[in-house]
């Protein structure tokens, strides 16, 4: 799984954030867009995209987008 297709999907469930502030160590949780509905859309992207059920508990106990990376990566 290559790391910058993965940040492009990441990006998508942004409206507002554009995807050059985003790189695998930013902080997801701490972007001004981020909500339990962009939560939500963060599970059926990854769903979608890599066939990964992701769960809320890994959603809490991420930081990064590389933490997200990690866990569909397996």
């Amino acid at each position: 799984m290559e790391e910058n297709k993965f940040i492009e999907n990441f990006a998508t469930i942004f409206d507002d954030t554009d995807i050059s502030e985003l790189k695998m160590e930013t902080e997801f949780k701490n972007l001004e867009e981020w909500c339990s509905l962009v939560a939500l859309g963060l599970l059926a992207v990854m769903e979608e995209e890599y066939d990964a059920e992701l769960s809320s508990k890994d959603i809490e106990n991420s930081t990064t987008i590389r933490d997200i990376y990690e866990i569909v990566k397996g």
